[in-house]
């Protein structure tokens, strides 16, 4: 693209952006022809997320803490800083809780300020241990407000309170998306989330650590597929605001998910059960119904062929190191 023949690009800011996510989504944004500005303070964000974008004309890295405001002119908003694996949000459990909620009354501020767009990456962990199944929108949740997981699920919840309020209040333009468990390349070895776990576990052929008898399901959305919902989340009319459940409806237990990964990595490991967590939740899976009429969107790659594009990731990972 023509560097001067810039008036349709959006100027795009994405808070975590060298997260997972956000690194996935940055590059897109990038691909599609917009000027995009990454903010992180690194703290589960890396710098190796960003090196395939990082000398991009169009792209932009600050380190910045969005618990402190922040003042650029920009377009559109994606909100998606926060730790999200358990392990990295209870590790600073106050920080966690900051983080959702100074965080979003910081990027509201923003887009209030400059009328932009905002997009915020809530989490299916609203619904904290459900007695719905599968989970739509409507359903309010079954949350603990006070457990080890209450820093995550209730700061998320908490913020999908100020996004409304703001929009309600102050007439914002938003976008709040429910994100499912969603699993690829750029995923931190070390989250404890169970897919990274169990793919790096099974390379080393080590034992494979399930929780409880591994019968506790979850769906597992692909990366790609998620981001391309988030674009066209953001590109619906302003009158969707959401909450819009954002993940693949396709449901495996935990069991079934570390013996495909073992099949598919040929692997020697074997697998050990251990107590489960507290406030884990039983079931996990999401209602795609508003999404599919809303934004014609559903996922494309199913899991065993997104396990195949994410072992080489880990494989290459853990070569260099």
């Amino acid at each position: 693209m023509n560097a001067f023949n810039c008036k349709f690009n959006k100027r795009v800011l994405v808070t975590g952006g060298a997260g997972f996510l956000g690194s996935h989504l940055c590059q897109r944004l990038l691909d599609d022809g917009h000027d995009v500005l990454c903010v992180d303070n690194f703290f589960t964000g890396t710098k190796h997320n960003l090196l395939p974008i990082i000398d991009h004309p169009f792209f932009e890295v600050v380190r910045h803490d969005v618990t402190f405001p922040l003042y650029v002119e920009v377009d559109e908003i994606y909100n998606l800083a926060c730790p999200a694996s358990p392990i990295h949000y209870q590790f600073d459990p106050v920080q966690t809780t900051k983080t959702s909620v100074h965080g979003a009354i910081n990027m509201l501020g923003l887009a209030k300020r400059v009328k932009a767009r905002i997009f915020q990456a809530s989490t299916s962990e609203v619904y904290g241990d459900p007695d719905v199944h599968p989970q739509p929108e409507d359903y309010w949740g079954h949350v603990n407000p006070r457990g080890i997981r209450s820093c995550y699920d209730e700061g998320k919840r908490c913020a999908e309170t100020l996004f409304f309020d703001y929009h309600r209040q102050h007439k914002l333009r938003i976008k709040v998306a429910r994100i499912f468990n969603t699993y690829g390349p750029n995923m931190h070895p070390n989250d404890g989330r169970v897919v990274s776990n169990f793919i790096v576990q099974a390379l080393k052929n080590e034992p494979i650590t399930i929780y409880g008898d591994g019968s506790q399901s979850r769906s597992f959305c692909y990366v790609d597929d998620l981001i391309e919902a988030f674009i066209r989340f953001m590109d619906a009319p302003d009158d969707f605001a959401g909450p819009v459940n954002l993940g693949n409806p396709g449901e495996f237990t935990i069991r079934e998910l570390a013996e495909k990964i073992i099949d598919l990595i040929g692997a020697r490991s074997r697998l050990i059960e251990k107590p489960l967590p507290g406030d884990d939740p039983t079931q996990r899976c999401p209602d795609i119904t508003l999404a599919r009429e809303k934004l014609g969107w559903e996922p494309t790659i199913q899991l065993e062929e997104g396990l195949k594009r994410t072992i080489p990731y880990f494989e290459k990972i853990l070569s260099a190191g």
